[in-house]
């Protein structure tokens, strides 16, 4: 690289030589500096932004001046996603917004009492092994200890436990606890460890991890644990972070290697909250949508975000856990259910599993609204199955003060004279996030700030209120209207919602609404029809159900109608971690789900009916 200039990223204080042209993201991607790049470096939000500090400031792009506004521009901000390398310099990465507290949904359930049977393929026995004693008796130590026990065990041991067997069968005198799964032998102990038998379940989302740790004797739950998903620095949306992997291993190694080492942490975290061995953690089952999936497994999941969309495997997939580098019992058998399509996965079998859709009577919608929402619609004659692919601005991202659902993030919202606002943790707000945005824009329409297009009204204001005409506001160039003045907020500055924001927002509920109104068409079912809609997911238990119906985000119901059901997919994860009937019922499922593919349905765009937002 002779022509190369000297770039020097702080807070960390690295210096590296730049190829002139590349981007400052890449630049630090490639130093494994994280800058996070929610829109995956398309320009459309500012959360890579970066400030020059020594050195020629670049000129600003348009999307730098669209994301960042003038004033920033002038102080020598840029997105580091838009602006390019050219001389020698230093920059400051700049934080993103500081969320601390993040509601990441729990999901508690007492299998105990459920009907479900406790069938989870993992058994221990203690046995007492007759050590060989004769040199005219042909066998050898794995037959004494399948003759213990006597229940026609598959002869195949895995190698490093052969490599245990001589020492440990005769120090503890033939008395050995053997595991098996499928009486496939998996562990074999010295004495007696049958009280000790757990399996832990993970439901990997785009934007969040959670996981469960569970007796697989009794169904109880021992630990929960999760939080973000580290993959989120390279993209807060799916197609973002399979642009980044695409054809490119390295990338691919990258982001695989990010939610091991969180899942490992969360196995470490989970066993020691509930005082457990992690090599006592015999099963392991995974949830995800197709590119978490395939992103976990190191599969290439550049085909999944190009058309026809496809999966490298829809065939539920087990490898024991050494194979995965996972740090719980390497020959614990890792069970990902499977999936349907290129973009609904194993973790709408899930949600399939644990709100039973499958076996109802009546006609009932499963929406899991999130990054990537899937619509399950159907009954036990007929289940359909669609992606409804959000994005991320229902989680916060590509809005101008977006951010999760965390401490100081504004998530209710009332309009009368004035604006009155919630805020999670009770502290000064410093962003808005998915569910505050949904509710302020239901009742900014209430208010008549908004149009039912979306429209900020702008011309109309002095019809308002004062105190609202005040909050409607022009600034950079875009309509905006105040939630939040500076003097009350955390941050010091306005927290708004803008022009831009609302049509974000119009983007997520158009996908989730139209996957709704699409399979309602393909089924011929009307509203009337439909006895329950079951809302799943983190974001989807954080929403006011008022507030969806009323920008169409869902459709007209009795709210008696819609109701939360919780982390759907991290329960069935969970039922198929405790029963291997259960899992076997998804794998069944799975081939007997009809997908419905949006994209390839033309008419699908003169569903979205004319009305409000």
């Amino acid at each position: 690289m002779g022509d190369a200039v000297s770039v020097t990223f702080e807070p960390d204080g690295r210096t590296m030589a730049v190829a002139p042209g590349e981007t400052f993201l890449r630049a630090a991607q490639r130093a494994g500096i994280d800058v996070v790049a929610t829109c995956g470096g398309r320009g459309r939000c500012h959360s890579c932004r970066i400030k020059v500090i020594k050195g020629s400031v670049p000129p600003p792009t348009i999307m730098d001046t669209v994301q960042l506004g003038h004033d920033e521009v002038r102080e020598g901000f840029r997105l580091s996603c838009q602006t390019s390398v050219a001389v020698d310099c230093t920059v400051m990465v700049m934080p993103p917004i500081a969320e601390s507290g993040h509601q990441i949904l729990s999901c508690t359930h007492d299998f105990r009492e459920a009907s479900m049977s406790l069938d989870s393929g993992v058994a221990k026995r203690f046995v007492k092994a007759e050590l060989p004693s004769g040199e005219h008796h042909q066998t050898s130590d794995v037959e004494a200890i399948l003759a213990a026990l006597g229940d026609g065990a598959a002869a195949e041991v895995p190698l490093d436990l052969l490599r245990r067997i001589p020492t440990l069968l005769r120090d503890a005198d033939g008395a050995l606890t053997v595991t098996t799964f499928h009486r496939r032998i998996i562990d074999v102990e010295s004495g007696d460890t049958t009280a000790h038998k757990y399996g832990i379940a993970f439901d990997i989302g785009t934007t969040s991890i959670v996981g469960f740790l569970l007796d697989l004797d009794t169904g109880e739950q021992l630990a929960g644990v999760g939080s973000m998903n580290p993959q989120a620095v390279y993209g807060g949306d799916l197609m973002s972070r399979i642009a980044f992997a695409q054809f490119n291993p390295s990338a691919l190694k990258k982001l695989q290697a990010r939610v091991l080492a969180a899942i490992n942490g969360f196995v470490q975290e989970a066993c020691e909250k509930a005082k457990v061995e992690a090599t006592h953690v015999y099963k392991v089952v995974i949830v995800g949508n197709t590119c978490m999936h395939h992103i976990f497994l190191g599969i290439d999941p550049s085909y999944v975000g190009l058309a026809p969309y496809a999966p490298s495997v829809r065939a539920p997939v087990v490898v024991p856990a050494k194979e995965l580098l996972i740090r719980v019992h390497p020959n614990a058998p890792v069970c990902f259910l499977p999936i349907v399509a290129g973009f609904v996965g194993a973790d709408t079998m899930a949600v399939v599993l644990a709100t039973r859709i499958y076996d109802s009577p009546q006609i009932r919608v499963a929406v899991d609204i999130g990054t990537n929402g899937e619509v399950v619609m159907g009954s036990r004659e007929k289940l359909m199955a669609c992606s409804a692919p959000a994005g991320p601005a229902l989680e916060g991202a590509q809005i101008k003060h977006g951010m999760r659902g965390a401490l100081g993030a504004i998530e209710k919202v009332e309009i009368g004279e004035d604006v009155v606002y919630g805020v999670i943790g009770n502290v000064p707000p410093i962003g808005v996030c998915g569910s505050g945005l949904i509710d302020a824009v239901a009742k900014m329409l209430d208010a008549m700030v908004l149009e039912p297009s979306g429209l900020l009204r702008l011309e109309e204001r002095e019809l308002l209120p004062p105190a609202l005409r005040d909050r409607l506001i022009e600034r950079d160039g875009e309509r905006q209207f105040v939630l939040a003045w500076a003097t009350e907020a955390g941050n010091g500055q306005d927290i708004t919602i803008s022009q831009q924001d609302i049509r974000q927002l119009q983007l997520a509920k158009g996908a989730i609404c139209s996957g709704i109104l699409m399979l309602k068409k393909v089924m011929n079912v009307s509203d009337e029809q439909i006895t329950e809609l079951m809302l799943a997911g983190g974001f989807g238990n954080y929403i006011n159900i008022e507030s969806a119906v009323r920008i169409r985000l869902l459709p007209e119901l009795p709210v008696e109608r819609i109701r939360y059901v919780g982390n759907a997919a991290a329960l069935g994860a969970q039922m198929a971690l405790l029963s291997e009937t259960e899992r076997a019922r998804a794998v069944d499922l799975a081939r007997r789900i009809d997908h419905v593919s949006l994209a390839a349905r033309p008419e699908n765009a003169a569903l979205l009916v004319s009305g409000d937002i």
